[in-house]
């Protein structure tokens, strides 16, 4: 594991979920540099779509099976040196519907992952932790020590992914670094899940001439944050060589809100660049949604002042990037 102005090189990675919209975009950059990556994906939410471009690169091996089997992991995580974790069920409704998946992949399949982790020695284990560990939280901005109750069984399965995590530091040296992330956006993300997430979601409507629907009044607001971030914070996390960052855990955002009505009456003007006739679209409003948080914005200090975290792409320059990749291939 080489640190090389805080860019992961030459080293073996794993990636869990890569085929999914973060771990696939990670995967991309990793290949660029010059990484051996393993993708440890069973399809149930990611797309070969998005891993397609990289199966006849010599560097790119995937392993098309679970994280809920222990001997899968174990097998994924033999000779990597880096472990970034994303293998998940997202979404807090899906998670409404059906605890009993959502507790199976994200706390049984992330224990499976530490246990492969520690038997295989490898040297650093991040994972994906969520926004959601805030729960009943109203206080502003989110500081990673102060937590609230949680409002979904999605909260309290990354609640226990930290908790694990520690635990995994502590008694088994294991390096862990947990990155809360805010509302990620950008290429990849799948618009067709009845789970997708707002962006995708809105942009698919646009371009079809549909009007997106928005739960609630719109005033929730929400730090969005880019792709690219993102897979700066993980690099970051993955090649620290600061004794205080490593076993603990850092909010990923890019440190501003905005509101959904502002959020989709940009993403209104953007794509009308492309298709005129989207000016003319009106959202419409539907009813809350479930256990919703009305409005979520990070403090970033702590990633900036031990990671060196610097996000680069506001939600603005995010958008302009997202837009035109869906215009492009959603057509």
């Amino acid at each position: 594991m080489q640190n090389n102005k805080f860019t992961i090189n030459n080293s073996k990675v794993l990636v869990t979920g890569g085929a999914g919209f973060i771990g696939s975009n990670i995967i991309e950059k990793l290949l660029e540099q010059n990484n051996c990556v393993v993708c440890l994906d069973n399809f149930a939410t990611g797309k070969r779509e998005n891993i397609n471009k990289f199966v006849k690169n010599k560097n790119f091996k995937l392993i098309d099976d679970d994280i809920r089997d222990l001997n899968a992991c174990q097998k994924a995580c033999k000779d990597i040196d880096i472990v970034l974790h994303h293998a998940a069920l997202g979404s807090v409704p899906r998670s409404i519907n059906d605890p009993i998946s959502s507790n199976e992949v994200n706390v049984n399949g992330f224990l499976n992952m530490l246990v492969a982790a520690r038997d295989n020695n490898v040297k650093r284990f991040v994972y994906a932790s969520s926004s959601s560990v805030y729960g009943d939280n109203i206080a502003s901005p989110k500081i990673e020590n102060k937590t609230g109750n949680a409002l979904s069984p999605y909260a309290v399965t990354k609640q226990v992914n930290e908790m694990y995590a520690k635990v995994f530091s502590d008694l088994y040296g294991l390096e862990t670094i947990g990155l809360r992330y805010f509302n990620v956006f950008g290429k990849n993300q799948d618009p067709e899940s009845v789970y997708a997430a707002v962006f995708p979601k809105f942009i698919k409507s646009l371009i079809n001439l549909q009007p997106p629907t928005i739960h609630g009044d719109g005033t929730q607001s929400r730090d969005f944050t880019y792709i690219a971030n993102v897979i700066q914070a993980n690099e970051l996390a993955a090649t620290t060589n600061n004794p205080k960052a490593i076993n603990t855990i850092y909010n990923v955002a890019y440190g501003e809100t905005n509101n959904l009505n502002d959020i989709t009456n940009l993403l209104i003007q953007l794509l009308a660049k492309f298709k005129p006739e989207i000016a003319n679209i009106k959202p419409i409003h539907g009813p809350e949604r479930k256990r919703d948080i009305k409005d979520s914005l990070a403090s970033i200090e702590k990633a900036k002042s031990l990671l060196n975290y610097n996000p680069k792409f506001d939600v603005r320059q995010g958008l302009e990037l997202t837009v035109k990749w869906y215009y492009e291939n959603l057509k």
